[in-house]
């Protein structure tokens, strides 16, 4: 695939949603960068959300993921255990939001504990999406750095800049109401990519008859997807299925970025109606990426293709001489819509929770009363560009975090990209979880400028624990930690989700005695 070719394909998908920002974005307001005026189909914002849901990571870890023989499918344990998470983010959670008319969903820790709560719980968000972002943004600028600039001889940190700066160019004006429309483009450019080259791989590998895909995946050696057999290793099936529940519950239904899309429906119902269909969807598609994985590996190693680490496989194979140009055009089309179907929204709910939860620009949209001259109208007017100007100037903040904490993990981490965003899953959303379900699951008081450090104590705790358990950087390779040979997978966001809990009710409790 030559260059001349990445870049007309990489121009020419950016022309297609700066057109459908311009489309959108007209006659744009506050409401329309939050929420898109409540006026989003319920069917358009489930599609476009499978490709947010999904992002780079899933697009070129998971596949590489099935490649380790501890590893497998065992991650559609995971996946299952995402499927109940969205029923109780439909059932439970949406509910309460559309109850309150919220825009930022932590203003619900606000009206049940009080102002400490809702600035930690909107913290948290900021950290933890900052951060998810930041990773899926990483594994995207690296592909892209290794196939085409570095032979231009531009560093990462530009590369990391142009990918940041194409974002905030078609975002910056319409926030939600156009990232409705552009993640539908690019969830569609996503799933066609990935049954393409399922169908174009298979029909290289000759699977036909008796050798047919089917045959061929399970007869791999690659295609185990349950884990029973042991407890202590941190694939064992009730972890990756709890720890897949709490996940989605923490990176989707206690998050302002996958939220705000679903109350940009018309009304309760639809939201539903959007989760569980992009739940059900969603399991199938993780599949595919599964047995895509398996292609890919199968393919490499009867081509002799080399990649570094498994989330570089996809791009080697895809980019080979012996895979065609076609391939390596639907790789990267599904890589940038995966990538950027994750990460414009990420910059848009960033924008939104600092602009709601921190500046409190919903506060000052309270309209002032209309008098009969032109000087309160004038008053008006100003107040609504200096609001627009504030969102503006928080979007470019946002933007320019991104751009650092993507260069600094690239020089700080070496872990594929999927365990990384479990790992920062783990510590960051648990707090979110305990805190909003202790407010859900009972009618307790608390001493609310108590809950930041509650959280702290939370997060070192759980640290604590992980660090120093088989299998983590405190503990010597192969030796007991402190649990023995229990090895942590996902279902350290339920530690870390339960710690946070106790210590809640612990608090309450010292609230009630000195009352």
């Amino acid at each position: 695939m030559t260059n001349t070719l990445i870049v007309t394909v990489l121009i020419a998908y950016f022309i297609v949603l700066v057109a459908i920002s311009y489309v959108t974005s007209r006659k744009a307001t506050n409401d329309s960068f939050f929420l898109g005026e409540r006026k989003s189909p319920w069917y358009i914002v489930s599609f476009g959300m499978i490709g947010a849901s999904l992002s780079g990571v899933t697009f070129i870890s998971v596949p590489g993921w099935v490649g380790n023989e501890s590893n497998q499918f065992s991650y559609m344990q995971a996946v299952l255990g995402y499927l109940v998470g969205y029923f109780i983010v439909a059932y439970v959670l949406l509910p309460i939001y559309y109850r309150l008319n919220l825009t930022s969903i932590y203003e619900y820790l606000k009206q049940r504990f009080g102002f400490w709560s809702y600035k930690t719980g909107a913290f948290f968000f900021l950290v933890s999406r900052i951060i998810g972002a930041s990773v899926r943004l990483l594994l995207v600028a690296n592909v892209l750095q290794s196939i085409l600039f570095d032979d231009w001889g531009i560093p990462f940190e530009v590369t990391v800049i142009i990918s940041v700066l194409l974002i905030w160019i078609y975002t910056n004006k319409g926030g939600i109401k156009t990232i409705v429309w552009t993640d539908t483009l690019q969830t569609a450019f996503m799933l066609g990519s990935v049954f393409l080259t399922v169908w174009f791989i298979s029909d290289a590998l000759d699977l036909s008859g008796e050798n047919g895909l089917v045959n061929t995946v399970s007869e791999s050696g690659y295609a185990k997807v349950f884990f029973f057999d042991d407890f202590m290793s941190n694939n064992h099936f009730l972890k990756h299925f709890l720890g897949g529940m709490f996940i989605t519950i923490g990176m989707t239904g206690l998050d302002q970025d996958m939220m705000q899309k679903n109350l940009s429906c018309k009304s309760i119902k639809d939201a539903q109606k959007n989760m569980i269909s992009m739940a059900a969807i969603l399991v199938v598609v993780n599949l595919i990426f599964l047995v895509l994985g398996v292609l890919l590996y199968i393919y490499a190693y009867k081509n002799a293709i080399d990649f570094a680490k498994p989330d570089l496989l996809f791009s080697a194979v895809a980019l080979s001489d012996g895979a065609g140009q076609f391939i390596g055009v639907l790789f990267l089309l599904g890589l940038i819509a995966a990538a950027y179907s994750s990460a414009d929204s990420a910059l848009t709910s960033l924008t939104t929770s600092f602009s709601v939860d921190f500046l409190n620009i919903n506060e000052k949209d309270k309209q002032l009363p209309i008098g009969e001259g032109n000087d309160v109208l004038s008053e008006n007017t100003l107040q609504g560009i200096d609001r627009e100007r504030t969102r503006k100037m928080v979007h470019i903040a946002m933007s320019v975090g991104i751009i650092l904490v993507v260069i600094l993990l690239k020089y700080t981490t070496t872990d594929s990209a999927i365990g990384l965003l479990m790992k920062f899953a783990g510590f960051t959303y648990g707090p979110l979880i305990g805190i909003f379900f202790f407010g859900i699951l009972s009618r307790r008081k608390i001493n609310d400028h108590l809950v930041p450090f509650l959280c702290l104590i939370s997060i070192v705790a759980t640290f604590l624990l992980w660090y120093f358990s088989c299998g983590a950087p405190g503990v010597e390779k192969g030796m007991p930690g402190i649990f023995g040979m229990y090895k942590f997978g996902f279902e350290i966001i339920i530690l870390n989700a339960l710690i946070t809990f106790i210590l809640m009710i612990l608090l309450s409790a010292i609230k009630k005695q000195n009352v």
